[in-house]
């Protein structure tokens, strides 16, 4: 059983390499073990990382816009109980759609850009203020350079009463109408990009489950093998009691033995780490009992074409849509700093009563129609063009480079269902044959034909083809939940990938 380490830390590498991070936090971390048998590509796991990040704030909202490691965490709903849960796949996603921190964040971001939209638009309303004011004045005309000869310098005190409305209306402001259509573009790319993050937060629900599904097939898988060991132990004790076979057996048919016990304890310590983290995206207390009640058996996945495929994600990613609204109020702000140059026309005025006394008053106001314009600020009308053109420019390739980004996601997940679909049907064969190689060197061994080595190698390749299967296995899952992602239809669609077609 020597091998297990490597074999199991392979496939523990197999799991996060599959859905690189997919915003887990610390579970990544504890999974990832670089150099390990079994482990995907780095070229698979860069791909697979590159799906993860699309959650780009739109203009002016970046301090609200959740990281990647906010869809790891959560907001705790209620406290935990004495009863076990049942948590099925989908109570689960459910949970993470109310209770997921990322996409919290998400809303409130949201809630930012229609604040800003808002205050865009109070520059194209009218604006309308009020004012009361009563004075009590005395006055040195002397100071003023008044002297009337018999005429008393000094005038009141007296009492003036003003009440006053104020009324401002830009009537011609093209740079401020097109700053309000930006930030309305801006508001529609937030609401899309939350949309988006719940994908992001079936993604990551789904994966953790995926995971703690595979921790539990572990825990059976090696539970077998305890059995199977404890056996192996049993014969060669009764062997070596009996005179037929050296204390070397009984030594090391009891090594095989403790080998699956540390197994044993090692994959259950990490199946109670992926429920914390699953509970943790989800919102669940940490201290709540919970068991798994769905399982994801294997279920191909075929006829997949990849441009069809990527049609499909062209009309139904979020992030592709906000990134188009980013690009279009990227594109006002570049006509408002080009329209910075035109006049623009206000209208202001005020409507009064004023006197000693509110029964001594009489109603005065003031209209005043104004036009402005630039005259002498090249300069800085300049640099506003080249900074918003640049800013269009950018936005324009990062679409552009979005677009062809998910276009390789689906084609990345697309070579990983086929290739772990293959992997599943070898990494069975190979558990079959292994099976059938132990039995024959037990039988071996109890006939007196061997020792117990053949015995101890065949255990050690049975371990190993198990943990091949259940990494093929949750390969398989974990690509086929990232392909209903890079399609843009993981939370209304994900029973049907996952349960195949």
């Amino acid at each position: 059983m020597v091998q297990w380490n490597a074999v199991s830390s392979g496939w523990r590498a197999l799991a996060a390499g599959g859905l690189t991070y997919l915003l887990l936090a610390a579970a990544a971390v504890g999974h990832a073990q670089a150099g390990s048998p079994g482990a995907t590509s780095s070229a698979e796991a860069q791909a697979t990382q590159g799906a993860l990040q699309q959650l780009s704030a739109p203009g002016g909202v970046d301090l609200a816009t959740p990281t990647q490691g906010a869809f790891g965490g959560s907001l705790v709903a209620g406290k935990a109980t004495d009863a076990v849960l049942d948590l099925s796949l989908d109570d689960a996603i459910a949970r993470g759609l109310r209770q997921n921190l990322g996409l919290i964040l998400q809303t409130s971001a949201q809630q930012s850009a229609h604040g800003q939209q808002m205050e865009q638009l109070q520059a194209l309303l009218p604006t309308v203020t009020g004012d009361a004011s009563i004075e009590v004045e005395q006055i040195d005309l002397a100071v003023f350079g008044l002297k009337i000869p018999g005429l008393n310098p000094i005038v009141g005190p007296f009492q003036v009463e003003d009440f006053r409305a104020y009324l401002t209306q830009s009537l011609i402001n093209v740079p401020a109408l097109e700053s309000y259509i930006a930030a309305r573009h801006n508001f529609a790319a937030a609401k899309l990009t939350a949309e988006d993050a719940r994908e992001m937060v079936v993604l990551t629900v789904g994966n953790a489950y995926l995971l703690c599904l595979a921790d539990a097939a572990r825990i059976t898988a090696v539970n077998a093998e305890l059995a199977t060991s404890k056996l192996s132990l049993d014969q060669a004790t009764a062997s070596h009691d009996a005179g037929v076979s050296p204390r070397l057996d009984v030594l090391r048919a009891r090594v095989d033995y403790q080998n699956e016990q540390q197994a044993l304890i090692s994959t259950t310590n990490q199946l109670a780490k992926d429920k914390l983290a699953l509970a943790r995206a989800i919102g669940l207390p940490l201290d709540q009992a919970y068991r798994l009640t769905d399982t994801e058996p294997y279920a191909a996945l075929d006829n997949l074409d990849p441009a069809t495929a990527f049609a499909q994600a062209l009309k139904n990613r979020k992030d592709l849509a906000a990134a188009n609204e980013q690009l279009a109020a990227a594109r006002d702000l570049q006509t408002a700093a080009r329209a910075a140059q035109l006049p623009t026309v206000q209208f202001s005025g005020d409507f009064g009563d004023i006197g000693q006394t509110a029964n001594h008053s009489h109603g005065t106001y003031t209209a005043t129609g104004s036009v402005s314009a630039p005259i002498l600020q090249i300069a800085r009308t300049r640099g506003e063009e080249d900074i918003a053109g640049a800013q269009v420019a950018q936005a324009s390739d990062k679409l552009a480079d979005h677009v062809q980004q998910v276009n390789a996601e689906i084609r990345d997940s697309i070579l990983d269902i086929q290739s772990a679909a293959k992997l599943v049907e070898a990494a069975k064969s190979n558990v079959d044959l292994a099976n059938e190689a132990l039995s024959e060197a037990q039988q071996r061994f109890h006939s007196g034909v061997s020792d117990n080595l053949p015995v101890s190698q065949a255990q050690s390749s049975v371990e190993q083809a198990n943990d091949q299967y259940i990494a093929a296995l949750y390969q398989h899952n974990a690509a086929k939940l990232s392909l209903a992602r890079a399609l843009g239809v993981a939370q209304s669609n994900l029973k049907d990938f996952l349960g195949g077609k």
